[in-house]
Parts: structure tokens; C-alpha cells; sequence
């Protein structure tokens, strides 16, 4: 299977009926999700954490000044986000917004009802293969509930200010923030493959990727040439380029277009997307039996297989210096299985700065309910 098509004939998509969002997250998401769904009301106190931030408040924003799809406003965009929404088996669709934007992105936003806001920029410069893509990768986003990450980094960013003049516990919290956005640009590998999936044209999620690299005029770009790059910035320069991508990465949410183009045609390489579409994929009635230790070992194989094949000039020298992968595989594992015990504390303290949201002014509150420090 290619991802060089140009030749674009009208495809009769695969609906995936039952497909569980696990389907297409990437391994260290995966692991990730799995374990926070495994904390018991940790969704609830997450959603009235997120619900502090006013959701209600971001819906009426778009409401306000945006426009609301359906098939009387940007009938070609809500006939694109239907199909979509039908390959990947969303019976309820989420509200669609255009908003005024000369950059091509797209949004989820929510925990409670969430929606979707692609921009103006989408809707002009996508064709309907790449559009439907895009649309695509939002709803996996919302299917996942990669909200969680987005409210967890909310909190996490208000203790790093509150124990900023603590230099350990500063430090510590920082960590764990890289960690945090490290599975956060693993959702956005996540959200690619559900566009994928939706749009079941690889070529199409390609150059929806270069679109969002260079703009909208493809008649200069050509598609080996930006995978050329890809591999050029994964492996190429020296050891001063290995610190400059850290520094560009490390508090970023999403990885950039050309990585997230590798990513796409590894997947698809791998054999995965066709297993997919060939009706082999986990189903939603099959998620309550996810195991944690399972995707755990998941990720860390993943980590480890990274480090192994690596042709980046740091984690070359790495692994020269430390004679293999294991240790680097071992510590993702725990790093990944800690998951739980972060977002355990973060919904600890959901919990209770909802409760001080909520109480009237003049009530004193419960004993030990104050404040987190690291």
C-alpha cells in the first residue's frame, strides 16, 4: 500500500463498525489512557476540574462569534465530518465550528459535550480527501478523551507557579510537565491515525501534513521530497542538532509535520492499517478488559524499540555509551506505569479546589483541604 498515489479515484471507505478508540492510539497513549480510566471517578473529578475553566464559557466563545456547521452552513464540511464520523462508527456527532483563521488546525475542546472548531484556513485550502482527514483526527481526539491531558496540564502548570520559589519541588513538577507533553504529542500520533482511518487515504493524510507545513499550494511540493526531510531531521546533523530539537520538543504539544509524516507512513509500513481495515481491530464492547500492565509493557516496548532504532546523533552516542536498550525501555515502562499516582494526586486536588469553586464564601472548609504543594 502507497502513500505516493496521485492519482485520486473515489475510494469506498471500510466502516469500522464497534472500533475502539485503543485501535489507533499509540502505544505510550495508550498506556497513558488506559491507566487514568483505571482510577475509579477520576473522570468525574477531572470534568468538574475542566468545568473551573468554564466549558460552558469556551461553547458560547465559538456559539458567539463562529459558525456552526450542519447542512445549511458549510454543507461540504458537514457532509465531510459525516462521513468521517460514520467510517469510524460515531453515531452522535459533536457540534462543528468554523472559525476565522488564516492558519490550517483544527481543535477539540471539552470532557462534558465536546465539540470540534477546525478554521477558515481548513476549509479553503483542504480538499475533500484531506479535509475529511482533519476532521477525522479531531474525532479521535474526542473518542479518546485526550481532553484529560489538556485538564491535567492545566493543573499541573498552576502548582509549577504556586511552588515555583521551591527549587526541588519546582524541578520534580517540571518533570513530570515534560513527561505530561511528552504523551501529549503521542495523542496527536494518536488523533493522525484516526484521520487516517476516517479518510482511509494515506496520500491524502500526507498532504494534509504538508499543507499544514507550507501552506496550501501543493503545485511546488512534492511528497518524496517532504518525506526526504523527515528523514533528514530525524537522523541528520550532529550532536548541536540533538539539543536544538529537544529544546523545540520538549514543552511542545504536538511533534512537527515532518515527524508526524514519518510516524504516519511507520504505521502503515507496519502492516496495522491494512489489519484494520481488514476487520482486525479492539472493539469498544472490549475496553472494560484493557489491561493496564499489558499497555504499560506496551510503551515501554515501544520507548525501547525508538532508542534501538534511532538514527539520532544523542541517542546514538547513548546508546554506545550504555551497550543497548534495555534500561531506556525499563525506565519508560515505569515512567508510564507511574501515570496512575500523578494523575491520582492531580484528581485529588480537582476534587478539592471544586469543592472550594463551590462553597459559599463565608464556609470554612474541611480540614487539610488546602492548597497542593509538591
Amino acid at each position: 500500500m502507497t502513500i505516493d498515489d496521485d492519482n485520486r479515484p473515489a475510494r469506498q471507505r471500510v466502516t469500522l463498525t464497534g472500533i475502539s478508540s485503543r485501535a489507533w492510539e499509540h502505544p505510550a497513549d495508550r498506556g497513558a489512557l488506559t491507566a487514568l480510566r483505571e482510577l475509579r471517578g477520576f473522570d468525574d473529578v477531572v470534568k468538574a476540574f475542566f468545568g473551573m475553566w468554564n466549558e460552558r464559557g469556551f461553547r458560547l466563545q465559538y456559539l458567539a462569534g463562529s459558525i456552526r456547521v450542519d447542512h445549511r452552513q458549510y454543507p461540504r464540511v458537514y457532509q465531510r465530518f459525516t462521513e468521517a464520523a460514520a467510517t469510524l462508527d460515531v453515531a452522535e456527532l459533536p457540534d462543528l465550528y468554523v472559525t476565522q483563521d488564516p492558519i490550517i488546525h483544527g481543535r477539540a475542546i471539552g470532557m462534558d459535550r465536546p465539540f470540534i472548531v477546525i478554521t477558515t484556513a481548513a476549509v479553503e485550502k483542504l480538499d475533500d480527501d484531506e479535509l475529511r482527514a482533519l476532521l477525522g483526527h479531531e474525532i479521535g481526539h474526542v473518542r479518546s478523551g485526550h481532553a484529560v491531558y489538556k485538564t491535567i496540564m492545566m493543573i499541573l502548570t498552576r502548582w509549577a507557579t504556586n511552588v515555583s520559589w521551591i527549587p526541588i519541588g519546582a524541578l520534580a513538577l517540571r518533570a513530570i510537565i515534560v513527561a505530561m507533553y511528552e504523551w501529549w504529542r503521542k495523542a496527536e500520533l494518536s488523533a493522525d491515525r484516526a484521520g487516517l482511518l476516517a479518510g482511509q487515504d494515506p496520500a491524502a493524510s500526507i498532504r494534509l501534513l504538508m499543507k499544514m507545513a507550507g501552506g496550501g499550494d501543493l503545485s511546488q511540493i512534492d511528497t518524496a521530497a517532504f518525506l526526504e526531510q523527515a528523514a533528514d531531521y530525524e537522523g541528520g546533523g550532529d550532536l548541536r542538532d540533538s539539543i536544538h530539537k529537544i529544546g523545540m520538543t520538549a514543552w511542545s504539544s504536538h511533534p512537527v509535520p515532518v515527524a508526524r509524516a514519518a510516524e504516519l507512513r511507520k504505521w502503515v509500513d507496519s502492516g496495522d492499517y491494512a489489519r484494520i481495515l481488514g476487520g482486525d481491530y479492539d472493539r469498544r464492547d472490549g475496553d472494560g478488559n484493557a489491561s493496564v500492565t499489558g499497555d504499560v509493557k506496551a510503551a515501554a516496548s515501544h520507548y525501547r524499540e525508538t532508542f534501538e532504532n534511532s538514527q539520532d546523533p544523542l541517542i546514538s552516542l547513548a546508546r554506545r555509551v550504555t551497550g543497548g536498550a534495555a534500561d531506556l525501555g525499563d525506565w519508560a515502562g515505569t515512567q508510564a506505569g507511574k501515570a496512575r499516582n500523578w494523575a491520582g494526586t492531580a484528581a485529588d486536588a480537582a476534587g478539592r479546589a471544586a469543592r472550594r469553586a463551590t462553597r459559599p464564601a463565608d464556609e470554612p472548609g474541611p480540614a487539610g483541604d488546602t492548597p497542593p504543594t509538591a
